[in-house]
């Protein structure tokens, strides 16, 4: 299979890497600057699954370079879509489907529209990842998994095939029957992980220590539960009890990309996630407000250091 990642963080990088590892034809699709960065600095994957380097990795700056192509895995951020559609849009011209692996959920509705339904499969991934100083992956969690499917039944045949390149890689692969649920079920997870983990400041060991924010937690899931089911999707108290119990067996230090993000002074998702639980919860006539103070308590932090002026 061929296949474009766009977008070369951790999580582009990783899967990428490991279907390249598998024998796939794999190109990156960067900007200028990561793609100095990778010239200069090489790329390796440093996992707790196995290490592997990237030998002089396909780099791409524009879709012309690619190529006809059957899949784009989009592993950008949320606050990057807009920008990014005009290439996929050629890229989908030339013969690909879209897997993104993007949190959240009002990225799939939006790239329909721009794409048509046919070339938007669903997908999602759990992995704790991040990129060190050199632009390397490191991966430090037993976690690597994607799972997809089918959003209508044209995909069936494509995703039955992705499965089969899936499961020949370095990665858990999952094809779900219901991956509109799966996603739902994931981004209940993310609000509330990326959500406390980033306004608290604190990993997730530190806040299972403490009663009162691991009941915040819960709430922020219930919320989410709630919201899903405005949208049909039927999650259930189970789910929530599911999750609680993923958190439980989480390291001690480990935590969400936002957070990591928020520790590198670096841009966040929070309009993306809280703030797209937000909006669609004003759609459904839901109050979110658990959801609504995570995001007023991480929103100043959006772009960045938020630099305090001494008082005179």
């Amino acid at each position: 299979m061929k296949v474009v990642v766009f977008g070369a963080g951790a999580l582009g990088v990783y899967f990428g890497g490991r279907w390249l590892e598998a024998g796939h034809e794999v190109s990156f699709l960067v900007r200028e600057r990561r793609k100095r960065e990778i010239e200069e600095q090489g790329l390796f994957i440093h996992s707790v699954a196995g290490d592997y380097e990237l030998d002089e990795p396909k780099l791409i700056l524009h879709p012309d370079e690619a190529g006809s192509c059957d899949l784009v895995l989009l592993s950008l951020k949320g606050y990057h879509l807009e920008q990014a559609l005009p290439f996929l849009k050629q890229l989908v011209g030339q013969g690909a489907r879209v897997l993104p692996l993007l949190n959240g959920i009002e990225h799939i509705y939006k790239l329909q529209d721009e794409l048509g339904e046919d070339a938007v499969l669903g997908g999602l991934a759990f992995i704790i990842a991040t990129l060190d100083e050199k632009g390397h992956v490191i991966h430090t969690s037993g976690q690597h998994d994607i799972v997809f499917g089918a959003l209508v039944p044209s995909q069936q045949e494509m995703c039955e095939s992705l499965y089969h390149m899936m499961e020949k890689s370095r990665m858990n692969a999952a094809l779900s029957p219901d991956i509109i649920k799966s996603l739902w079920q994931k981004y209940m997870f993310i609000t509330a992980f990326s959500g406390v983990t980033t306004a608290a400041n604190l990993p997730i060991g530190r806040i299972r220590e403490q009663e009162e924010t691991l009941q915040l937690f819960r709430s922020v899931l219930t919320e989410m539960k709630n919201l899903a089911n405005t949208f049909q999707v039927g999650l259930e108290e189970q789910d929530i009890e599911e999750t609680m119990a993923r958190i439980e067996g989480l390291p001690y230090e480990a935590t969400s990309s936002m957070h990591q993000d928020r520790r590198k002074s670096l841009f966040l998702e929070v309009d993306h996630l809280q703030g797209g639980a937000l909006r669609l919860a004003e759609q459904s006539m839901l109050e979110l407000s658990y959801t609504a103070a995570l995001y007023a308590l991480i929103k100043p932090f959006e772009s960045g250091v938020v630099s305090v002026a001494a008082k005179p």
